[in-house]
């Protein structure tokens, strides 16, 4: 073996975090160095990146690394671990694995898009392995709120790294296979040289409750109902989803399903046969027809998405839809933090509108789908890493966790963060360089830079407004007509009463009166000093400066 070989983890997304997963593991000498990804999700944005709703991790340092990239491997099908394939696989032109359903999903919501016209997913039994150079990867089952969740058990000839994924230990899942113990006792017997683990609920003691029992207490909150019902959950919960029809099945209740996200998630889920034996589920369109006290409808918008089924139900704009006094409506899920105010919105709404509604804060209807921390004692009992890198979550989650794994005896703890290079192997383990790394913005169609100008523009719109000017200006430098002025977000009036088109106004006459004739025969000199007189006179009235821009032309 090449004494300058060496086993490395890199996270581009995901530490530092909750979201945006997307992990790099390498082996070799540096020069020569190959690598695996490990997932390519995305985050959503919040309110400081207006016009922005998804992040995206950089991939800038895996595109130079392109060449010795072996393959993309997916973990499990949520968004924040697969969501980002669509925009950045084409950019890198890797091999991908993923199990059956993390398959489907994936080709399912892209199927209609060309950018991923040659991608073909690898598809990997569940508990299966693959050999990508000097990489062996294990698929371990995993519970979590999704199916077929995989851990990853990465061989190598410096050691095995157990890449947890999204996981928690459920004794009772209502689908797919508990968390598997015993294998990753096995793995930890034959010796795990680290851990790199989800930290998302490391600040919780005890352990996450099992999916039974919210089954069981939809079942009752279903049958008791006396009107309609409505379930909003995370679309891609299929367990929740089967354990809604089960309850509506039980009670003689039609479902009727709201949302295009949802309806995805269903199609690939009965290809899988994870909805056997669940009757056909009717669109939207038959909502009307169906009696009242017999109607369960799954819809989407759980997290307050304002073009969500749920989100238009309580605004009562959507289609046939409509709830009435009475009705239930069951919150599925847990708010994400930072959609607090989107989701109270839709409560309000629905509240207004005389529906009972109920959430996790009254009743069992959600359980999380990551571990807590006795569940995360157990996995590292399971496989005694000699090293422990705290993954998936935020700085505090990553600091917590790492105080976590030390109290468990673990030898070695490493902090690291995106972009960090962490040498695993050989040696003491720690952070060797930087990558480059960060956040990009889907804009629409089109990917940016999180801190494009762009966005920085409308954040600026969205605190003082904008006013736009056009002067003409003849080859003598006289104006030529009055100049042509739009305002767009601004008050009509300052505090004393005089109207701000009139401070506008005055601030451009004044600038022309004082511009020397060879200034006004200078387009940019001329424009910047209307710009900046009339941003001055407008703050000054106003309190506030707004975006001005200046067109200059000459006659």
């Amino acid at each position: 073996m090449d004494g300058g070989e060496e086993l490395v983890f890199c996270a581009l997304g995901g530490l530092g975090e909750i979201g945006m997963n997307a992990a790099l593991y390498g082996f070799g000498p540096p020069a020569r160095r190959k690598y695996i990804m490990i997932d390519l999700g995305l985050s959503f944005a919040g309110p400081d990146l207006p016009g922005i709703d998804l992040l995206l991790p950089d991939l800038t340092f895996v595109e130079s690394i392109r060449k010795d990239l072996l393959g993309l491997i997916i973990t499990h099908a949520h968004e924040d671990h697969i969501g980002a394939v669509a925009d950045q696989w084409p950019r890198l032109g890797c091999r991908v694995f993923a199990t059956r359903f993390a398959a489907g999903l994936l080709n399912a919501k892209h199927a209609n898009d060309m950018s991923l016209s040659k991608l073909e997913i690898e598809t990997v039994q569940i508990g299966g392995r693959i050999k990508l150079g000097p990489f062996e990867i294990e698929f371990v089952p995993v519970a979590h709120s999704i199916p077929e969740s995989c851990a990853l058990a990465i061989r190598t000839p410096l050691g095995t790294v157990v890449h947890s994924g999204d996981w928690k230990i459920d004794p009772t899942p209502t689908m797919g296979p508990p968390t598997d113990a015993e294998r990753l006792t096995a793995i930890g017997d034959e010796g795990v040289l680290a851990l790199v683990c989800d930290s998302t609920n490391i600040m919780r003691e005890g352990e996450s409750p099992s999916e039974k029992e919210v089954a069981e207490n939809l079942l009752q909150l279903i049958a008791d109902a006396p009107g309609r019902v409505v379930v909003t959950t995370f679309a891609s919960n299929v367990s929740r989803l089967r354990a809604v029809a089960d309850a509506a099945q039980a009670t003689g209740r039609s479902v009727v399903i709201g949302g295009r996200a949802m309806e995805r998630t269903i199609g690939v889920a009965r290809e899988c046969g994870y909805l056997d034996g669940v009757p056909p589920f009717f669109s939207t369109e038959r909502y009307s027809q169906l009696d009242r006290k017999n109607t369960v409808l799954l819809a989407t918008g759980s997290q307050g998405e304002p073009r969500a089924a749920l989100a238009r139900m309580a605004q009562d704009d959507y289609g046939d839809v409509r709830l009435a006094a009475g009705d239930r409506v069951i919150f599925s899920s847990r708010t994400i933090p930072g959609n607090e105010r989107e989701v109270g919105k839709i409560i309000n709404g629905l509240v207004a509108q005389g529906v009972e509604v109920i959430t996790d804060r009254t009743h069992m209807v959600h359980v999380s789908g990551h571990p807590r921390r006795a569940e995360v004692a157990k996995f590292y009992g399971w496989v005694r890493p000699q090293i422990a890198v705290p993954a998936h979550g935020e700085p505090l989650h990553l600091a917590e966790h790492a105080a976590f794994a030390k109290s468990l005896g673990v030898p070695e703890v490493v902090k690291a963060r995106n972009g960090d290079m962490v040498v695993l192997a050989p040696g003491q383990p720690g952070i060797a360089d930087q990558v480059k790394h960060g956040q990009l913005a889907k804009d629409g169609h089109v990917v940016v830079a999180a801190n494009d100008p762009a966005i920085a523009a409308r954040t600026k719109l969205a605190f003082a407004g904008v006013i736009s000017i056009a002067v003409c200006f003849n080859a003598r430098g006289e104006v030529q007509g009055d100049p042509d002025v739009l305002m767009s977000g601004l008050p009509g009036r300052t505090r004393d009463g005089k109207g701000m088109d009139v401070v506008v106004d005055e601030a451009i006459f004044n600038t022309i009166d004082n511009l020397g004739r060879g200034k006004r025969r200078d387009p940019d000199a001329a424009a910047n000093a209307i710009e900046r007189s009339v941003r001055g006179a407008v703050g000054h009235a106003w309190g506030k400066k707004p975006l001005v821009h200046v067109l200059i032309v000459e006659a």
